[in-house]
């Protein structure tokens, strides 16, 4: 009779003789199917079934939280404003009076055409700008706000937003704005975005306040200086607020069961204020064309 029981082996290499094992379900394994972890060392397959088990990391919105977030939604945005601002600019002759150029005068926001069924207005004016400084300032205000709302609401949430909220500025601005006003500019979205962050705030139970007082400062310039469609910048900020508070609040007072569900139902949510904004879109550009 031996008196000395065999040597453990690798539960991986039969062959190699081992002292080692796997912390975690007890099996012996060699050096190199050992891997350090927090508490001792654990073998390739509970590394693996661990890595399995884990649930990824999410933002209040339920979007993937990244390492190094890069905001690319918000400079694709800039950078495709800028483009098609240097572009009026090029037709026109002139940086300071692009909007003499032929892009400027199919995709303003005049009320009339639009209802004549030239609704690529609607979308087209959200990204056209009345002069560097025009431009400047919503580029700015885009830079600012949509890098922090686009890492909380994740690419896709954020730039539905964005969407949704420049179609409730052309919404409000068709509906109730001067019918021979021509309208144009990023400020409704940018609202929206001034909406969309202060409903981020209360979502992350953080005081609001500062943002309010920023929203009402910018709706006082907008009453005070001419040639600024206050009824755009007020229907950007409904839709943005609404579409963001659909995505972060509306599960929640639903009771989703699961985050799946919960994501489901925001994006019901903005849909239905994307649906809305559509409907006011048509019935106000079919009145105005009358």
């Amino acid at each position: 009779m031996n008196p000395h029981p065999p040597a453990p082996t690798c539960y991986r290499h039969r062959d190699r003789v081992t002292g080692l094992g796997c912390t975690r379900c007890g099996r012996p394994a060699c050096p190199e199917c050992l891997r350090t972890a927090a508490v001792g060392q654990h073998c390739v397959d509970c590394v693996r079934q661990a890595g399995g088990e884990v649930r990824p990391v999410r933002t209040v919105a339920g979007a993937p939280v990244q390492d190094r977030p890069t905001p690319v939604v918000t400079y694709g945005l800039i950078a495709l404003n800028v483009a098609i601002f240097a572009l009026t600019a090029a037709q026109a002759g002139s940086v300071f009076d692009n909007d003499r150029s032929a892009l400027f005068r199919d995709w303003s926001l005049f009320p009339p055409l639009v209802g004549h069924g030239e609704w690529i207005r609607v979308l087209g004016a959200g990204f056209l700008h009345f002069g560097p400084i025009h431009l400047l300032v919503n580029m700015f205000a885009l830079y600012v706000l949509g890098r922090d709302s686009e890492i909380v609401l994740g690419r896709l949430r954020y730039i539905a937003v964005y969407l949704v909220s420049l179609l409730g500025g052309s919404a409000a601005a068709l509906a109730f704005a001067p019918t021979l006003s021509s309208n144009a500019g990023a400020s409704g979205a940018i609202y929206g975005l001034f909406g969309a962050m202060t409903v981020i705030l209360l979502r992350l139970r953080q005081s609001p306040v500062q943002m309010l007082v920023l929203i009402a400062i910018n709706l006082l310039i907008s009453v005070s200086l001419p040639g600024i469609s206050l009824w755009a910048h007020l229907g950007g900020l409904a839709a943005g607020t609404a579409a963001t508070a659909g995505i972060l609040f509306v599960p929640e007072w639903l009771r989703a069961r699961s985050g799946e569900s919960a994501r489901l139902i925001g994006w019901m949510a903005v849909g239905g204020v994307a649906l809305v904004t559509l409907a006011i879109i048509v019935a106000a550009g079919l009145q105005r064309a009358l």
